[in-house]
């Protein structure tokens, strides 16, 4: 029962940092994306473009690109960075680059998390760095690890380079003081993920939250699996750091475990995930006294509700173990209107050559199309907004 009055409507605030244009190019874009056979069409005319090396790059980056990514490098990003701290919204950099396969490409990523917490040291609006499993080494690495198959002398050597890329970004952020976000993967690798995190937080973890693993609560045995990790945390005298999201491989879950015939991860309804991301919230809120959290929603509902655990607990707005976190380009109204009210807010911000980011950008336009509301929601905001200005 949301208790907070609401805050999420003003949208003088939400679109403080957009000009009349981009307000307009936002309108476009999500008008647009709220047309399904339209994502479609465009989808796979963009794909072709791009590899019959038609010269659409520039036509991408000044639409789509530039509402839903920082930049093609982490120095373009910049003035988005300071504008939006101005704003009191911090920045969590994410090199969007995906389907990579090779060592060269894992190194390359790894170097530019390291990079990024480089910045973070120097610059106050980056105090969290990121990085996904998949940046730095194979699916199939993963996967075979977490089936609990034998590696050969030469995946043994393989899975210790990756390790090392772990471990030199997390002892780079603790030296940095600046906290580093693990994303998840689909089900069937985060089990190699989630040890190599717990390893991780054993280590880096001793005086406060360095290291945060991300738990999909669309997965049902999500909130079982923290309550073990907290009984495991007090044992060892480590911290907990916990991103929670509600997942973004629903289809892709569900169609694995019906072609293999074992249960889906899935909860069952949408109302079942909600339920298991809100009892996270609570949870975590309830032992913040060892475990940080990272509440990645683009959700009212939970914001609020997150709001209300953060009074009752007696907690000041600004308490350094709650962040609210929202994609770059998406719920101005929330991140906006939370960092006015003197919130811990984040944006990830992509960023990344055109060319590599465009399965990102894809996803995006997809995600919009298929949660129910979202875009109508973004819409009416930004209509609401065109006409305070016309005012």
């Amino acid at each position: 029962m949301q208790k907070n009055t609401p805050i999420f409507d003003n949208t003088e605030i939400a679109f403080a940092l957009k000009s009349d244009s981009e307000l307009e190019r936002a309108y476009f874009l999500f008008k647009m994306i709220s047309i399904e056979p339209l994502v479609k069409i465009g989808t796979a005319a963009t794909n072709f473009a791009l590899k019959a090396h038609l010269p659409i790059e520039g036509l991408i980056r000044s639409t789509v690109f530039d509402h839903f990514c920082g930049g093609i490098n982490e120095e373009d990003c910049l003035p988005v960075i300071n504008n939006m701290y101005e704003k009191g919204v911090s920045s969590v950099l994410d090199f969007s680059v995906e389907g990579k396969e090779s060592e060269k490409e894992f190194d390359y990523a790894r170097d530019v998390v390291l990079k990024i917490i480089e910045f973070g040291k120097e610059i106050k609006a980056i105090p969290i760095a990121v990085f996904k499993p998949s940046g730095f080494g194979r699916l199939n690495l993963y996967e075979k690890i977490s089936q609990g198959e034998t590696l050969t002398i030469k995946e043994q050597e393989e899975w210790q380079r990756v390790m090392d890329r772990y471990d030199a970004v997390c002892k780079k952020a603790k030296t940095n003081h600046v906290a580093v976000l693990i994303d998840a993967e689909e089900s069937w690798m985060q089990d190699a993920v989630d040890a190599l995190i717990t390893k991780l937080m054993t280590t880096y973890n001793t005086e406060k939250p360095i290291v945060y693993n991300t738990l999909q609560m669309y997965r049902h045995d999500r909130l079982a699996f923290l309550k073990n990790e907290h009984k495991k945390a007090k044992a060892g005298g480590y911290f907990l750091g916990y991103k929670l999201v509600r997942g973004a491989y629903m289809e892709k879950e569900n169609e694995r475990a019906s072609d293999m015939g074992y249960k889906s991860p899935i909860c069952k309804t949408k109302a079942e995930t909600d339920d298991n991301f809100n009892a996270a919230l609570h949870y975590m809120l309830e032992n913040l006294e060892c475990m940080s959290v990272f509440a990645g929603t683009h959700n009212e509902t939970s914001s609020y509700l997150l709001m209300d655990y953060m009074a009752e607990k007696g907690l000041k707005n600004n308490d350094p173990r709650v962040w609210f976190g929202q994609l770059y380009g998406m719920s101005d109204h929330i991140s906006f209107n939370l960092a006015d009210k003197g919130y811990n807010v984040a944006k990830y911000v992509p960023f990344g050559p055109v060319k590599d980011v465009m399965p990102y950008l894809i996803r995006r336009a997809e995600e919009n199309t298929s949660v129910a509301g979202q875009t109508g929601r973004e819409l009416a905001l930004l209509t609401k907004e065109k006409k305070r200005r016309r005012m």
